[in-house]
């Protein structure tokens, strides 16, 4: 057949609909916008032969390292593979985290063949240290290779990427946890009734969370996973991002159908988890087109990938401080709120789990300090400041004289407040948000992240002329680090990243000698007055809240939580 050059290692009887060759022959583009859009509708998705041309044009583009294995090396190193015969019992290294390599659609000894590959990558980059997803990216590149010595280069071109903000594939287990933790955010923020579920259903929802990666690149059949491949070889490492956020969708979805629409709210092992959500995506051809996930993917209204690689560094940056630079068990979140440690006057352990589930996903390994209670600390707004100074962020907690339960997330330290004197100011960053537990369980978080429109729709000079060079192959993917403000904890969604329409849209805390506010615009989500007695409530733009309880409250109790480092000496 035609294929045969680019399909040598490939079981043309499990190809199914792709074997058979048809639609566009070549392609004569070389503008990104085009790319994208070709890649995204599946121009080259229905011919072996064309797709195999066009993953090795865009693999080739790939700025890498000066010296950068190629196939020649491979041929050198291992010789006349052909006459050597290949076996899959030579274990594979242990940065793969024992990952198999999935077969797809491969002849049974060509797995063998992906097996001598990445041994051979391992000796040729002995920086990769922790590298899950290899096997994956191996085995699905092989399916378009001419012969293994190809393949390896274009597997090496990938880990040898070295173009300043772009990133292919995780080589470090630091890389790698903060994208889990870099996931579990995006979940909790653009994945809501989803991540509900997981938090419903999970013990550990971080653990449920660490196979996302997996989901993507393993677990989706062939037919999928390919057209995954097609968008990201032109759009990066973003892509895993939202075809996973769309499967946790579809996920979802199947639950509440399975389950006549309550969805099962009783707590399992995470394992039982992740194993009916592994089940769920290895079948999702019955219920998913190709078409209709990456339609699904691309619908999600995410941040752009500034914002996500800010999100990234500050979780790296986050685990580096806690030391976790390699592998270890990670925490359980439910153990940092061991209810026989764990002490509210307001909160039981389980709501306290379930605002835990919120949090920015570096703060889960922290467990929660208490910094201030009016029942031992008095009501007295400057010892408020006073326990709370220094320490960032922090979960303020309200109890009603009428039983309700409100309160908010408060990304920044309390200390910002005296940058404007005594003059009230506003300060704090999008991550902040405000809940109610009592009567009823709801989070409103800043309304940008609801609707993005709010930010985009103002454009600077200097955001037209990025927007034009990204529309070239050669610059697409570059991204500059923004330069963050000395002692700034918290840069992913801080309101300096985004043109907003409005101030009104970013008042997210404020205080002074008089009172404390949380959320503005048009209204305020939270009031309390100086004496700590006194409170209102109602709706602002900046949240886009509902009253939390009462418009107008007395307060019985406040508490503070802050944060502590468990992993810290």
């Amino acid at each position: 057949m035609a294929e045969e050059d680019y399909g040598s290692f490939v079981d043309w009887n499990q190809m199914g609909d792709l074997a058979k060759s048809s639609g566009p022959t070549k392609v004569d583009t070389k503008d990104l916008k085009e790319f994208k859009q070709m890649a995204r509708q599946g121009y080259w998705a229905k011919n072996h032969k064309l797709r195999a041309q066009v993953y090795q044009q865009l693999i080739k583009a790939i700025p890498c390292r000066t010296v950068t294995p190629d196939a020649a090396v491979y041929r050198d190193i291992m010789g006349n593979a052909a006459a050597k015969k290949t076996s899959t019992n030579v274990p594979l290294p242990e940065f793969v985290d024992g990952n198999p390599i999935p077969r797809y659609c491969l002849k049974p000894e060509a797995v063998a063949s992906a097996h001598q590959i990445i041994n051979c990558l391992a000796g040729q980059f002995p920086d990769i240290s922790h590298c899950p997803a290899l096997p994956a990216v191996t085995s699905l590149l092989l399916h378009f290779s001419v012969d293994e010595a190809q393949c390896f280069e274009h597997v090496s071109r990938i880990l040898a990427c070295n173009e300043p903000g772009k990133r292919l594939v995780d080589q470090t287990f630091l890389a790698y946890e903060s994208s889990c933790m870099t996931f579990g955010d995006l979940a909790n923020k653009y994945c809501t009734a989803a991540h509900k579920l997981i938090v419903a259903t999970a013990q550990d929802v971080m653990d449920v969370y660490s196979d996302w990666q997996r989901w993507v690149l393993g677990d989706l059949p062939f037919s999928h996973v390919v057209r995954v491949l097609d968008v990201y070889l032109v759009e990066g490492y973003k892509v895993l991002y939202r075809v996973a956020v769309a499967l946790l969708k579809f996920y979802r979805k199947h639950k509440m159908g399975a389950q006549g629409g309550q969805g099962n709210q009783q707590q399992e092992d995470s394992n039982k988890i992740k194993a009916d959500i592994q089940a769920f995506v290895k079948g999702i051809a019955s219920t998913v087109t190709p078409d209709k996930l990456l339609e699904k993917a691309f619908s999600i209204r995410l941040f752009s990938r500034k914002e996500i690689t800010l999100l990234q560094l500050t979780n790296e940056k986050s685990l580096q401080q806690k030391g976790i630079t390699v592998k270890q068990k990670r925490r359980n979140v439910q153990l940092a709120l061991n209810p026989d440690t764990f002490s509210s006057e307001i909160v039981s352990a389980k709501e306290m789990h379930d605002i835990w589930s919120w949090i920015p996903e570096r703060f889960a390994l922290c467990q929660p300090q208490l910094l201030f209670t009016t029942s031992t600390h008095g009501c007295s707004l400057n010892r408020f400041y006073s326990h709370c100074e220094g320490h960032e962020p922090t979960l303020l907690l309200i109890r009603t004289t009428d039983g309700d339960v409100c309160g908010a997330f408060l990304s920044t330290d309390w200390e910002e407040r005296k940058r404007g004197g005594n003059k009230l100011s506003f300060f704090g960053t999008g991550e902040c948000f405000v809940f109610r537990l009592k009567p009823e369980m709801e989070r409103y978080e800043w309304i940008v992240i609801r609707h993005p429109e709010l930010a985009s729709s103002i454009k600077t000079q200097n955001q037209e002329e990025t927007a034009t060079s990204e529309d070239q192959i050669t610059d697409g993917n570059r991204l500059q680090q923004p330069e963050k403000p000395p002692g700034e904890l918290s840069p992913f969604l801080s309101a300096r990243h985004f043109n907003l329409n409005s101030k009104n849209t970013s008042m997210f805390m404020a205080g002074n000698v008089d009172s404390i506010i949380v959320g503005g615009g048009d209204g305020n989500a939270l009031y309390i007055d100086s004496e700590l007695n006194h409170g209102r409530t109602g709706s602002c733009t900046t949240f886009d809240n509902p009253p939390l309880c009462a418009e107008s409250f007395q307060i019985s109790l406040l508490e503070v939580w802050g944060f502590q480092d468990t992993m810290a000496s």
